[in-house]
């Protein structure tokens, strides 16, 4: 009888959507502060992020906004805590309030999707502080074991494109692998060189951003280029709406994958053709309850995912290892530590791949 209750007690474990493991969770907030943080990555580029200070009984947690506008940032710093987060919650009943919360009181923010990226500031922050309060770790929770995680770096390769940053990283850390952003300068010489160094595992094309200041004009040539030169990596966000970008890429389907249009599981549906992979950046679909959501699709129709980052400065880079790690940690995370990504590339002491998980006993976060 009793190994007969166990049994019924795990098929309804299975049955349980993620987010519902963790939705429960009593959530005390007294109130919260902010703390703005910046780093310069090039000559161009300073990024800033702004982190989330929950604090309840007697217990903090922390999220962090990676919104891209500077101005959004100094908006919120100077207008201070003035959202209405404090009260005695679940961790579901947090979320639908914030359903009713602007957070972006001192003006609408650069481009919509930043909502998102604010809202998953607050909700990550929210998580980390229900489970410290209830003593637990996310892993624990949801009942999923961490892994060590593989990761790629993240670069570009500048203007006139260069495959420096590239030899660099590899003559001190040779096992390194790379996600590169490709513009159509990249000529066949550099591509022999990139391609001869066997370290590129995704090329992101940037062809879903649109009126950004990242966004990539639409290459037929170009596509088929990188798509020729790595024949192993992934291909992300290509322009198919142009009838010359699609007909070259047609071939290579099935390494094609999405990250700029993610939002949701309905996004999904809305792709041209079924994906067999995609990028998942937690802070683009906003609520926890849509991540989650989207990760229990994803594992159900056997999409295959690899985590992305914002460039983030805090606590948020950990929140995302902690999460590739316990759904997707044998692909090729662009969730490298701090530092690999930075303009004054320290040559040592980086940590490698795979990283050791290194969960919080309680709580949303790696340990320091």
């Amino acid at each position: 009888m009793v190994a007969g209750r166990a049994a019924v007690v795990r098929t309804l474990r299975r049955r349980m959507g993620t987010y519902e493991r963790v939705a429960d969770l009593p959530l005390e907030i007294e109130r919260y502060e902010l703390e703005g943080l910046s780093r310069r990555f090039s000559e161009e580029f300073e990024r800033r992020t702004t982190i989330f200070h929950l604090h309840g009984g007697g217990h903090e947690g922390l999220g962090e906004d990676v919104c891209y506008a500077p101005e959004d940032h100094a908006a919120q710093l100077e207008l201070g805590p003035v959202l209405p987060l404090a009260g005695s919650w679940t961790l579901d009943s947090f979320s639908r309030h914030l359903d009713e919360v602007d957070l972006f009181p001192g003006g609408a923010p650069g481009f919509e999707v930043f909502r998102n990226y604010r809202r998953w500031g607050v909700e990550s922050a929210a998580l980390d502080l229900a489970l410290r309060q209830a003593g637990r770790s996310l892993d624990a929770a949801i009942g999923r074991t961490p892994q060590p995680i593989a990761f790629v770096v993240s670069l570009r390769l500048g203007a006139p494109p260069s495959t420096d940053p590239v030899e660099r990283r590899l003559a001190r850390y040779p096992g390194a692998r790379f996600k590169l952003d490709a513009t159509p300068d990249w000529d066949a010489a550099l591509l022999e060189q990139l391609a001869a160094s066997a370290s590129v595992a995704s090329i992101d094309f940037k062809g879903a951003y649109k009126g950004t200041p990242v966004d990539v004009p639409t290459d037929a040539g170009l596509y088929q280029r990188v798509a020729e030169a790595f024949p192993d990596a992934w291909l992300e966000d290509p322009d198919l709406g142009p009838p010359d970008a699609a007909a070259v890429l047609a071939p290579y389907r099935d390494r094609i994958t999405w990250d700029a249009p993610i939002h949701s599981v309905a996004d999904v549906a809305a792709l041209p053709f079924p994906p067999r992979t995609l990028n998942c950046k937690p802070s683009r679909f906003g609520p926890l309850r849509a991540l989650m959501d989207f990760y229990d699709h994803c594992e159900a129709n056997g999409i295959g995912l690899y985590g992305g980052g914002q460039s983030e400065l805090g606590v948020g880079r950990g929140q995302i290892q902690c999460l590739a790690s316990l759904f997707h940690s044998d692909a090729p995370n662009d969730i490298a530590p701090s530092g690999w990504d930075w303009f004054e590339f320290p040559e040592t002491g980086l940590a490698t791949s795979p990283l050791d998980p290194a969960f919080d006993d309680t709580g949303f976060r790696r340990r320091a």
